[in-house]
């Protein structure tokens, strides 16, 4: 009964094989080559890059808001009554006609950065004609200069009203860079994490292929110990069960390979599936045990998501502060000054030459006030931002907390696996000896197959937990570097200024 079950096994195997038609690239790959596809064409990367472009932008809208505005118009009208219906209209058999023309042109000030106040000043020609004979002058050229300003006294006075949507832009763009080297650090972190994977997954691979070569050697030596009779036809059945298994190791292990190759070539945006990946290997780890006082000066002094929310403090900052103004009545000053020439029928040149020394003149000023019954919105609004600020200081401090414990479980898990790395190759190196021990007494005749299996088994769980230590203390240290911030000195990385 357990004879066909063990060939069902080995050609299950066979049959589950993957297909052959995808080639390999015989060019090494490495950990290297891999960080630099993944930081050049990474979609999550490419997006928070967008976003640093929108904070540029941002900056570049607020600080538009100083720029001067130059308005110009022209404009011609005619108006003809059909008929007089006053003698005060001065004509006589048509009705009164105007003919009017006007142009001005000026340039506004929208903000002004000391005071937060706007200022305009525009100037302006002017011809009349009618079928009068009451006008003095006709046709009637003028020309005329003005200035007026509008600024708060009270509620967005100031500098700090003026430049504080300028200065939150620009603090957004602090966070924005913050977050694209948070996403580079994590970007190398995962890629490091995908290289490993694979090199693990390629690795067990071979131990699989290692283990079903022992297996089926030693099937091989039983079937001819059986041809002299020093083998039973047990000892035969339990090969063959043992190189099915390894042949099933193996069809699993290539389906981790494959996957763990996809997951790479997806991280790093080169998804040709049908070029498998180069040969893959990590160095084994040289670095000493971390120092936890060092590793985390250096991760409270780069770690983003603490920087990023130090600047989302001083936004909240600014917008605390501009609450608090606007808890304040709206008090403006509103001015303004103008002169205009006496009137000509000389024509545009002529009212233009009378504006310095033949003019009129007219000023204005005036106060505007206004303020909400109880101020009751404003007063909500103040401690919203009183709120906000005191929320996002308490997850500063949660954020701090939580570096702390991750550096201190990321230095204890680089010191742990160093360890277990070291005993896990002892463990391997005496599992292989009590293999060729065994082996040898059982071509001596003084052991069974079944002993040799199980010291092939034990030797197989020692190289999986010897690779399974080497890898995880390249993660362990992997994740310390992107806590540290080390991994963009340790890569080369150059971040955009």
């Amino acid at each position: 009964m357990l004879r066909p079950i063990a060939r069902a096994l080995l050609l299950l195997g066979i049959a589950t094989l993957p297909a052959s038609g995808q080639t390999t690239s015989e060019k090494p790959f490495t950990l290297e080559e891999a960080i630099g596809l993944a930081l050049k064409k990474n979609f999550d990367l490419q997006v928070q890059a967008f976003a640093v472009e929108n904070a540029k932008d941002t900056i570049a809208i607020q600080q538009a808001a100083f720029d001067p505005t130059i308005n110009a118009n022209a404009r011609r009208n005619l108006n003809q009554a059909a008929s007089t219906t006053s003698r005060l209209d001065g004509t006589a058999t048509t009705g009164p006609r105007n003919d009017n023309t006007s142009a001005s042109v000026g340039v506004t000030l929208p903000r002004i950065a000391a005071t937060n106040g706007s200022v305009t000043v525009s100037t302006n020609l002017t011809r009349s004609a009618n079928n009068s004979a009451n006008s003095l002058v006709n046709p009637s050229f003028a020309n005329g200069v003005s200035a007026t300003l509008n600024q708060p006294l009270l509620n967005g006075a100031g500098r700090h009203s003026a430049t504080a949507a300028l200065e939150r832009a620009k603090l957004g763009l602090g966070i924005a860079t913050i977050n694209y080297k948070s996403r580079i650090l994590s970007l190398i972190a995962d890629t490091e994490n995908a290289y490993y994977n694979l090199v693990a997954a390629r690795e067990t691979l071979r131990i699989r292929q290692l283990t079903h070569d022992y297996n089926q050697k030693l099937f091989d030596e039983n079937k001819a110990r059986r041809t002299t009779g020093v083998a039973t036809d047990l000892d035969v059945l339990s090969a063959e069960v043992g190189v099915a298994n390894a042949r099933r190791g193996i069809v699993q292990a290539e389906q981790t390979v494959r996957d763990a190759e996809d997951r790479l070539l997806n991280l790093i945006n080169l998804p040709n599936f049908d070029q498998r990946v180069g040969p893959v290997a990590f160095d084994d780890y040289k670095g000493d045990a971390p120092n936890f006082a060092a590793a985390y000066k250096r991760a409270r002094e780069f770690y983003p998501d603490t920087l990023s929310t130090e600047e989302a403090i001083k936004q909240l900052s600014l917008d605390l502060e501009t609450a608090r103004r606007n808890q304040l009545p709206t008090l403006d000053l509103n001015a303004s000054l103008g002169y205009t020439s006496r009137v000509t029928s000389a024509g545009y040149q002529q009212a233009i030459a009378n504006l310095p020394n033949d003019h009129g003149n007219n000023w204005g000023i005036g106060l505007t006030y206004s303020t909400p019954w109880g101020r009751h919105a404003d007063k909500a609004r103040y401690r919203t931002a009183q709120t906000n600020l005191a929320s996002r200081k308490l997850q500063l401090e949660q954020l701090e907390q939580t570096l702390l414990v991750s550096v201190r479980s990321a230095v204890r898990a680089v010191e742990t696996q160093l360890a277990a790395v070291e005993i896990a190759a002892k463990a391997t190196e005496l599992a292989v000896r009590q293999y060729e021990q065994q082996k040898a007494r059982f071509d001596a005749g003084l052991s069974t197959s079944r002993l040799v299996l199980l010291a092939q088994d034990d030797l197989e769980n020692n190289r999986f937990q010897e690779l399974s230590a080497r890898v995880a203390l390249r993660r362990a240290a992997a994740e310390l570097s992107r806590l540290e911030g080390t991994s963009l000195e340790r890569f080369r990385v150059q971040l955009p200024q």
